[in-house]
């Protein structure tokens, strides 16, 4: 059960603050390790971190430093992602095959960063191979300083909800499957922070609530393909966050959470004192899966009722929904002018660029790629080649263009580096020609998801846009045969991936990376390498390069 908020300090699991000047310090010393468990009813090999499944969560606040020593005990190399985190001026800390050396067994790696400037509901999880799916996830949480208001009172307690689509085969297996040239299939079951209830009326509560009170459930989708509706039985559910920004505060009865989505409600126990479902069930799948976790009201008595309530039907509902949020315009978010003191629809976009989506055979395995292109990771980190000047001996910068010439015919299997040049507002329209649903995310920054439609986007399509009241955030979905759009000023430096949220796509190519270089080379755009980096590949030797000043 998770503790009470404490609105002055960052609780978790195994930190210690040390009392330094400026922005305050807490230490985590993670031990990443196989375990079995059973979240489906089958014995299965699962990834703990400090023994648990899911791991610990980390309960943060803007621009706390977060140092986290992980321990690699597992018989592969492994990195963790911190999703939603934007490292302003500090990919390295970003925890992916292109920016930072992997953890080899038996090593470890110190993970030291900062939320700057930021709130929200977001979480980690493993970036190597397909180890995600064996666990080795878990939610980080970032609430706002005292200075700086919240557009509603102090929840009683706060909640951290992971829901996820489940396989009972092992990552390896998993891995070989995609290796060979095989889909994976649809997934098992579904899964609420590692688990479901049996229905048997002997489950134990994920969490409990006082008659009266309101609580704050921060539910994220750490799943790999499927899109899922999450609701609780008998009870409204009031949309106050998304991935860090404040949104207006609508009554929902369901909502549909995407791939790598995280969203904040607030929940009144102000039902009869009982126990009630929550459920997660799959949306756009040919066979709707299903998983359900229990809430109990202190001193309540009965058993939750076996009706669940039912998911929506079609994607026009839930395109709808997506046209339901809202910025709250008046609202301070990490600082304390108002969100809506970014007049993000008055700027001149500079640069348009357009991401297709589309699956080929190439020698006989299915791949996946944008415009064409398929990536591949390279056994040097793009971020370390790009920073040593050795980027020609790795890659080749925008092999892709900003618009297919055409239509899609075959796929290039290489490593995909955009180059956009820093501090530009640019458009990118994610471009869905399958019957699938798609989720897309990008690291580094926040964006503003404008517009979602069905059919294919032009020029025109901008008269629909919102201009006004955009959500700012990190994942956006696009349905089948649409498109979405988003605007953004790229002034973080570094190197950053968009991918596909749906990670067998990802594994097989469905992403890219942006290159952003400052043109200073200074502390005030980005920061050294640093002191702990590993360095691996065609670099491994070499002394580092002078440092920024």
């Amino acid at each position: 059960m998770e503790g009470k908020i404490m609105l002055a300090a960052v609780l978790c699991l195994a930190a210690v603050a040390a009392v330094k000047a400026g922005d305050p310090y807490f230490y985590y010393t993670w031990n990443v390790s196989y375990g079995t468990a059973s979240p489906l009813g089958v014995p299965q090999q699962v990834i703990l971190i400090n023994g648990q499944f899911p791991g610990p969560n980390i309960n943060s606040t803007s621009n706390n430093n977060i140092v986290i020593n992980v321990f690699n005990n597992l018989d592969e190399p492994f990195l963790l992602h911190w999703s939603g985190i934007q490292h302003r001026k500090n990919c390295w800390q970003d925890g992916l095959p292109a920016t930072t050396c992997p953890i080899m067994p038996g090593q470890n790696f110190t993970y030291h960063f900062q939320p700057k400037d930021q709130i929200g509901s977001y979480f980690y999880y493993p970036s190597t191979s397909l180890h995600r799916f064996s666990g080795g996830f878990g939610g980080l949480r970032v609430n706002s300083r005292l200075l700086i208001p919240v557009p509603y009172p102090d929840p009683e307690d706060d909640y951290t909800v992971l829901i996820s689509d489940w396989y009972t085969k092992s990552h390896t297996s998993l891995k070989n499957l995609l290796d060979s040239g095989r889909a994976l299939g649809s997934p098992d079951g579904v899964l609420i922070n590692g688990k479901s209830a049996k229905m048997d009326g002997k489950d134990q509560p994920l969490f409990t609530m006082k008659l009266g009170k309101t609580y704050k459930y921060r539910i994220c989708n750490v799943g790999f393909k499927s899109t899922l509706n999450f609701r609780i039985q008998n009870h409204k559910m009031k949309l106050v966050e998304m991935e860090g920004s404040h949104v207006l505060q609508n009554d929902y009865d369901s909502l549909d959470v995407h791939v790598g989505q995280c969203f904040a409600v607030l929940v009144t126990a102000d039902q009869t004192a009982t126990d009630y479902y929550m459920v997660a069930s799959s949306r756009f799948l040919k066979k709707q899966l299903s998983g359900t976790g229990l809430i109990r009201y202190e001193g309540g008595q009965g058993q939750a009722s076996p009706v669940l309530p039912k998911a929506p039907v079609g994607w026009a509902w839930s395109l709808n929904q997506f046209r339901s949020f809202r910025w709250n315009l008046t609202a301070s978010a990490a600082r304390p002018n108002p969100q809506g003191s970014y007049h993000y629809g008055k700027i001149n976009i500079t640069r348009t660029i357009k991401l297709v989506n589309s699956q080929k055979v190439v020698d006989r395995k299915l791949r996946f790629g944008f415009n064409g292109v398929s990536h591949i990771d390279t056994e040097t980190p793009l971020k370390l080649a790009e920073y040593f000047q050795m980027a020609e001996k790795v890659f080749k910068y925008n092999v892709i263009k900003d618009e297919p010439a055409g239509k899609i015919t075959g796929l290039t299997v290489e490593p995909n580096v955009l180059n956009i040049t820093f501090r530009t507002f640019v458009e990118v329209i994610f471009e869905n020609h399958e019957k699938s649903m798609q989720s897309y995310h990008l690291d580094g920054y926040s964006f503003f998801a404008v517009a979602t439609e069905p059919g294919r986007w032009s020029p025109a399509k901008r008269e629909n846009y919102n201009l006004l009241d955009a959500v700012s955030r990190h994942t956006v979905q696009v349905y089948p045969n649409s498109w979405s759009a988003i605007l953004l000023t790229f002034d973080n430096a570094g190197m950053w991936n968009i991918r596909s949220e749906n990670w067998e796509r990802r594994y097989l190519g469905q992403q890219l990376y942006v290159s952003v270089l400052s043109p200073e080379k200074s502390l005030r755009d980005e920061y050294n390498i640093p002191l702990n980096a590993g360095l691996c590949g065609i670099v491994k030797d070499l002394p580092k390069p002078s440092i920024y000043s």
